[in-house]
C-alpha cells in the first residue's frame, strides 16, 4: 500500500515531536518540513529530512501538520487546503472551534481536500472521552480538571505579548473543573511588568480563569512540558442512578498532541472533503490496518 506523504509545518514544540510521530508511523512517510526561517536548520538536517520555505518544493504532499499557534491556524489552513492539501491542526480554542470548522468545511470541499480541526488532546482525544461518557450515563454533570501542567496554547499567547521574552503557563486544577493559570514571564529589557501582566489577564486564553502572572529570571530554568488531565462523570443511566466515570492520563504534553495528529493524518486520506472534527471521525480511521485487523484486535 502506497505510504501517506506527510509535512510538518513549523519545527517548534509540537513540530519535532511531529517529525519522530510520522518517522515511527509505518503507513506514512515524512516528505518534509516547512518552517519560516531557515536559520538553525542544523539539528535536523543530519538526518536528511528536507527543509524548505515552500511545501511546493516537497513534490507530493497528502496531508500537511499544522504545528503553529492557534491563531495562524485559519489562515494557514486555508492556504493548504485551497491546493488540494489535506490540513490537520490542533487549534484549542474552544470557544470557536465550530466556526473555523464551518469555515474550512467551504474551502476544503472547494478543493476537494479534508481538514481535520482541533486534533490534540484537548481539545480532541478528551473531547471523544467526554462524549463517550455522555453514551455510558445520558444525563450527569463531567468535570474536566487538567494539569498541573503546562499549556502550550496558553504559554504562546503569553509569549505573544510585548515585553515577553518567554514565557510557561501552568495550568493547575483547583477541582469541579476550574483552574488557575500561573503564568511566568521572562520580560524584555525595560518591559513594564504591570502592563505586561494586564495584557495576558485580558486575553482570551486567560479572560475566564483566575490568572496570577509572576516574573521570573530564567523560562528554561523552570520549565516542564508535562501535563494531564482527570475527568469524572457522576451521571445516570437509564433510571439507575450513581454511575461515576474516571479518566486519567500523564503526558507530555506536545509529544501526545503530535501523535494525535498523526493519527488523524491517517484518517483524513479515508474521508471524503470537508472538514471534521475528532468526535466525526470513527476511531477506526485512525488506527494504521484495515477494518478485519482493527476488530479482531480491539473486539
Amino acid at each position: 500500500m502506497e505510504k501517506i506523504n506527510v509535512a510538518v509545518i513549523g519545527y517548534g514544540n509540537i513540530g519535532k515531536y511531529a517529525v519522530e510521530a510520522v518517522n515511527a508511523a509505518p503507513d506514512m512517510h515524512l516528505a518534509g518540513i516547512v518552517r519560516r526561517s531557515m536559520g538553525s536548520s542544523s539539528e535536523i538536517n543530519a538526518g536528511g529530512i528536507k527543509i524548505t520555505d515552500d511545501i511546493k518544493n516537497l513534490g507530493k504532499v497528502d496531508v500537511a501538520l499544522l504545528c503553529c499557534p492557534s491563531r495562524s491556524v485559519p489562515e494557514m489552513a486555508r492556504k493548504y487546503l485551497s491546493m488540494g492539501i489535506n490540513t490537520v491542526d490542533s487549534y484549542d480554542i474552544h470557544s470557536s472551534i465550530y466556526d473555523v470548522r464551518c469555515d474550512l468545511e467551504a474551502v476544503a470541499k472547494e478543493n476537494n481536500a479534508v481538514a481535520v480541526v482541533s486534533a490534540g488532546w484537548d481539545p480532541g482525544s478528551d473531547s471523544l472521552i467526554r462524549a463517550f461518557m455522555d453514551v455510558l450515563a445520558p444525563k450527569g454533570i463531567t468535570y474536566t480538571n487538567f494539569g498541573p501542567g503546562m499549556s502550550m496554547g496558553h504559554s504562546v499567547a503569553a509569549k505573544g505579548k510585548d515585553g515577553v521574552a518567554d514565557a510557561m503557563s501552568l495550568t493547575v486544577p483547583m477541582g469541579t473543573g476550574v483552574h488557575r493559570r500561573m503564568v511566568y514571564v521572562e520580560l524584555e529589557p525595560d518591559a513594564d511588568f504591570d502592563a505586561v501582566s494586564g495584557a495576558i489577564k485580558t486575553d482570551p486564553y486567560f479572560v475566564h480563569d483566575e490568572t496570577v502572572v509572576i516574573k521570573v529570571d530564567n523560562i528554561n530554568a523552570i520549565i516542564d512540558k508535562g501535563h494531564g488531565v482527570n475527568m469524572v462523570r457522576k451521571g445516570v443511566s437509564g433510571e439507575t442512578h450513581n454511575q461515576l466515570l474516571e479518566f486519567n492520563m500523564k503526558i507530555n504534553n506536545p509529544a501526545l498532541t503530535s501523535q494525535i495528529m498523526v493519527a488523524c493524518a491517517r484518517a483524513s486520506v479515508k474521508r471524503k472533503p470537508g472538514a471534521y472534527t475528532m468526535i466525526e471521525i470513527p476511531v477506526v480511521d485512525m488506527l494504521d490496518g484495515g477494518i478485519e485487523g482493527v476488530v479482531r484486535k480491539y473486539v
